[in-house]
């Protein structure tokens, strides 16, 4: 797509939180409604911390005229003022939130009148994510939940599911953003809004954490390698990562390493099209020794490697308890 003009932005607020952490692995789902690339009005809502804010800046970026926190009772006015301003801002986007407070019994209503002008072919977007990640982004930024003054940030999120469920109904499109990160997110936004096809497949998480930390509550595989020979008993290698050089190398000298790396990478190659088959969104293959910091972390590098080339998914790493003692 070519841009003809540079983006302009309104504000008449602040959008919802969008700090976008990879998470726990959560069942993500789209239907078939209009997408961005066929419309000319977006409308992104969802639960804070799901990545409004992250995903109206991907639409920005490709050119549409976009509002954040747009009040519902303006709504059709903008709605209008698209259809009517071709030339000034040829396809827009606005963002609606919890904050709209009663003013959010009336969007049903209005959306259905929205959707009555056919030009616009106006797209309603949500976006979600499991409690687990919205409570760890909402700690991450230190920001307190916007339905949850004087409360926790878990009764926020409940109250703020039950207030948003009428809309989540109406939907074209659910993104689960709880195993994204920030530019994950931002890319499936720009893909749909170019036209390009999002690339579907189970996201299989490749993911490293000690024992002595906690099993991983979203693994669906779990992978011991404490048979390994420790690198933290070695002074040299016990402040570096499995990620450094010269604890790979000392791993690579074992030949129970590279036994353990063939047999592995055979099962996965085995399981994960037969689970991209069964319609399986995500898949956690958790590689664990006793920190995660050395052995678990190497392999569950040198197993990306090895996977890179299977078809049907979509392979990523994540280290829990590297940085951790």
């Amino acid at each position: 797509m070519t841009r003809k003009k540079p983006a302009q932005r309104a504000r008449t607020g602040t959008a919802g939180r969008g700090t976008v952490t990879r998470a726990g692995a959560r069942a993500a789902r789209r239907s078939a409604g209009p997408s961005p690339a066929a419309s000319r009005l977006v409308v992104i809502t969802g639960l804070s911390g799901a990545g409004k804010t992250q995903a109206i800046r991907a639409l920005e970026d490709l050119g549409f005229f976009c509002v954040d926190n747009l009040p519902i009772t303006l709504l059709p006015t903008f709605a209008e003022l698209t259809l009517r301003a071709t030339h000034e801002f040829p396809r827009a986007a606005v963002v609606i939130d919890a904050r709209e407070g009663r003013l959010l019994d009336e969007f049903p209503v209005t959306w259905q009148k929205i959707r009555r002008q056919k030009e616009l072919n106006p797209t309603l977007i949500f976006l979600e994510a499991s409690d687990a990640a919205l409570v760890r982004r909402f700690s991450e930024t230190r920001r307190p939940h916007p339905l949850a003054p004087g409360r926790s940030v878990g009764e926020g999120i409940e109250a703020e599911r039950e207030r948003l469920a009428p809309l989540r109904r109406l939907a074209d499109a659910i993104i689960d953003t709880s195993d994204m990160t920030v530019h994950e997110l931002r890319r499936a936004f720009l893909d749909d809004a170019r036209g390009h096809p999002v690339r579907h497949g189970p996201v299989v998480t490749l993911l490293s954490f000690g024992f002595k930390h906690g099993l991983p509550i979203d693994a669906d595989l779990v992978f011991d390698v404490r048979f390994l020979p420790n690198p933290h008993f070695l002074p040299d290698l016990r402040p570096k990562t499995g990620r450094d050089r010269p604890v790979v190398a000392y791993l690579d000298q074992f030949p129970e390493t590279e036994a353990f790396l063939e047999k592995t990478a055979d099962l996965l190659r085995f399981l994960l099209p037969r689970y991209a088959s069964e319609g399986k969104s995500y898949v956690t293959a958790a590689i664990g020794c006793t920190g995660g910091r050395h052995r678990s972390v190497a392999m569950a590098e040198a197993l990306r490697t090895r996977l890179a080339d299977v078809a049907g998914i979509r392979l990523r790493v994540r280290h829990r308890d590297m940085g951790l003692d």
